[in-house]
């Protein structure tokens, strides 16, 4: 990793710094709230049934939750974020007046949101342990599938947003394919539960494979549903794609 990647994570990271108040309630409230409302009241339900075959539903959801969160946040750092660099504040022009290329701008906002979803999920991961939804090594041990995740989902959104000339296709990004990825990706359920035409489409999802990796790295009966290797090499490829794409999305508009 070169010096201007690093300066390019420092300085991200001392932005975070004086901002960070502003992501307490998507970052760390929504998810706990989502934890408590499906985990520890729709998750009583559940149990009472006795006939889901999943042990505890609290235990069943708390990783899927972790690698969700991780989805969330690195879509919500690569989407606007990255659109007001280039196009609104025009802080990465600025950042190329030093000794800093596009390729290391890009690179240096891959590491730091790696290190800030890496944060969210083990202060995510401690509030669980708090609430008895997991043990703490199945928690911390999902934490590194979780955060794949969410670089999986960074750098081809970053590559994205880049390209973009206005926002009108950000709202409709998040209500059209985030929100669909987070409801059916088998955040809250099996997807063998799903029609069986349905369940392949379901493996296109990359939270899918994010969501799958967590469970079985927590321990949770049934996971994961592939070969985990397929899971992992669907996310290390989407990551790499991704990055791969958002150097070259960044040189194309800031260079040209």
């Amino acid at each position: 990793m070169s010096s201007a990647t690093m300066r390019v994570i420092e300085a991200n990271a001392r932005m975070y710094r004086q901002t960070w108040r502003g992501s307490i309630v998507s970052s760390f409230a929504v998810p706990i709230f989502t934890l408590l409302a499906m985990g520890g009241g729709l998750g009583r339900l559940v149990d009472a049934g006795g006939q889901t075959g999943l042990g505890s539903y609290l235990g069943f959801v708390a990783p899927a939750l972790l690698a969700a969160t991780a989805m969330m946040t690195a879509v919500g750092e690569s989407t606007y974020p990255v659109l007001a660099g280039i196009k609104w504040t025009k802080s990465y022009h600025a950042a190329l007046a030093t000794p800093v290329a596009p390729a290391d701008l890009a690179n240096g906002l891959v590491g730091f949101l790696g290190i800030r979803v890496l944060f969210n999920l083990l202060v995510y991961a401690g509030l669980m342990v708090l609430m008895n939804a997991m043990d703490l090594i199945p928690a911390l041990t999902a934490v590194l599938p979780a955060a794949l995740t969410g670089l999986a989902f960074a750098t081809p959104v970053m590559a994205w947003a880049a390209s973009l000339d206005d926002d009108r296709a950000l709202a409709s990004f998040f209500r059209f394919v985030v929100m669909p990825l987070f409801l059916f990706s088998g955040t809250f359920y099996p997807v063998t539960q799903l029609p069986e035409w349905v369940q392949p489409l379901v493996w296109l999802s990359p939270l899918f494979h994010g969501i799958e990796l967590s469970r079985g790295a927590a321990g949770v009966a049934g996971s994961p549903a592939l070969p985990w290797w397929l899971h992992l090499a669907v996310l290390l490829a989407l990551f790499g794609v991704g990055l791969v794409l958002a150097l070259r999305s960044f040189t194309k508009r800031l260079w040209t």
